[in-house]
């Protein structure tokens, strides 16, 4: 199986990017994970709220396969402890799926059809985080996923 987060704009906080960076190379030791950033469409006076979202959900939905499992990152989603989100994970692999793709939208959520495609929604807090952290908190969350379902001591409880 193969963990894709998509997210719309790019890391440009230098320390939120270092993490990302160190996480991502731990997890090269147990799945494909891959962060693809997507253009960050930017609001302007002549473009509402709303507008704004639609376009970012197309640009979202282009990236996706039809084979794809997709989760959005919402407010709105279920909440897990780590243990919990390393048997979501696993079940995801018991499971045969190709890909796991995770979406991170942009400043205003996703489009209806966004919401439409998706196959879940989980929430990492019901706090808001700035979305760059957000990348950082997931991809830390999926390694530790990964080291829980090893039984490696990483987590502990």
């Amino acid at each position: 199986m193969e963990i894709e987060l998509l997210t719309v704009g790019k890391t440009t906080i230098k320390f939120v990017s270092e993490g990302i960076e160190e996480y991502v190379k731990r997890l090269k030791h147990y799945i494909p994970y891959r962060i693809t950033p997507l253009p960050d469409i930017k609001k302007n006076a002549s473009l509402s709220a709303e507008r704004q979202k639609e376009a970012e959900g197309d640009i979202i939905l282009s990236k996706l396969q039809t084979s794809d499992y997709v989760i959005l990152l919402d407010e709105r989603g279920k909440e897990y402890s780590s243990m919990e989100f390393s048997e979501f994970i696993e079940k995801q692999m018991i499971a045969g799926r190709k890909r796991v793709v995770f979406v991170v939208g942009g400043p205003y959520g996703f489009s209806q059809a966004v919401y439409d495609r998706a196959d879940s929604k989980i929430s990492l807090s019901r706090m808001t985080f700035n979305h760059e952290m957000v990348r950082l908190f997931f991809t830390e969350q999926v390694y530790r996923a990964m080291t829980i379902l090893r039984g490696e001591p990483y987590h502990h409880e």
